[in-house]
């Protein structure tokens, strides 16, 4: 193998972008950033951020009986602003990620909302994706990237999300609750590194943590501030099954960035970032949908024993979150 070659980790499907703008039955702007699960039938359910010509975002729900194709999308916007009556959705709500409790019987849905004061976060439970229960705000500004875990940890729900705070840069904590309304014993769990690094400065959550015999398997995208602009790419952390603000192993360097023209050119360019997976029947095969430059959704797959293979091999305890 040539020298200048490194391991694939995560393949890009041939048919990408999967869902574009142009395929919705209203014209919006662009459509990205889609929240993932798999339904009882089988169908592949996407929740997608649209983008209105306003700059105003709302969620859309795309159906495929693969996953893949035939999408049969919402006719209208599936869960809308209400700034009405939930004031911190006034400049609309962004970015869901999707964790089916089965305790609740319901999908828990975090997302960002964003209010004068900036993002926030806010959850939202479902059984059907027709209608929602909302929770309101659970995180104030500034805060985002957030995800629940799908069982209580030591009786509490916990939510993986990224504040920013007074230390310099953005990082991944967590935070406990015992009824998903009220929360507190707050952790910081990944720092962001600082420097030359590719995850300096600024990290957050990708998908939601997938649970794995070895520990809560963490997508995370970092943000590298280049003269060109802002570069996100991809890389991975393990925590402690039990005790989750405890980081296993995280490896060095980024395994997924932008190169295909569509991740590259848009209306932010140079962006892959997933908020949204499925497993295959085996347990192991990875369906993982991203936004592309904040313009339109790619799949690519990955198998979850080879990132953790890969995390043994290139990761190694990270103390960051506990200095």
């Amino acid at each position: 193998m040539p020298g200048n070659q490194h391991e694939e980790l995560i393949v890009r499907h041939g048919g990408n972008p999967i869902l574009t703008a142009a395929q919705w039955p209203y014209p919006v702007n662009t459509v990205f950033n889609a929240g993932a699960t798999r339904l009882p039938d089988g169908t592949t359910l996407l929740l997608c951020r649209v983008e209105e010509r306003s700059g105003i975002s709302h969620l859309c729900a795309a159906r495929s009986a693969d996953g893949v194709s035939g999408w049969v999308i919402d006719p209208q916007p599936t869960l809308a602003p209400d700034p009405e009556r939930y004031p911190e959705e006034l400049w609309g709500i962004e970015d869901p990620r999707i964790t089916w409790a089965p305790e609740l019987n319901h999908y828990v849905v975090a997302y960002t909302s964003y209010s004068r004061g900036g993002p926030g976060v806010s959850l939202a439970l479902t059984q059907d994706f027709r209608t929602f229960e909302r929770y309101g705000v659970v995180m104030p500004p500034e805060d985002k990237d957030a995800a629940l875990l799908p069982r209580r940890i030591g009786g509490h729900w916990a939510l993986v999300h990224r504040p920013v705070t007074t230390w310099r840069g953005a990082h991944i904590w967590i935070s406990y609750s015992p009824d998903l309304r009220h929360w507190g014993s707050h952790h910081l769990i990944l720092a962001a590194r600082e420097g030359a690094w590719w995850d300096a400065n600024k990290i957050g959550l990708s998908p939601p943590p997938i649970e794995t015999p070895e520990g809560w398997l963490l997508l995370y995208h970092g943000v590298r501030q280049t003269a060109a602009g802002c570069l996100y790419r991809l890389g991975l952390a393990l925590f402690d099954l039990e005790v989750p603000e405890r980081c296993l192993l995280r490896g060095d360097g980024w395994i997924f960035a932008p190169e295909e023209s569509y991740e590259r050119h848009g209306d932010v360019a140079n962006v892959v970032f997933p908020c949204g997976y499925t497993v295959g029947p085996d347990g192991d095969r990875l369906h993982l949908y991203y936004g592309c430059a904040d313009t339109c959704i790619g799949l690519a797959t990955a198998s979850i024993g080879h990132l953790l293979d890969w995390l043994r091999r290139n990761g190694k305890p990270d103390c960051a979150s506990r200095r």
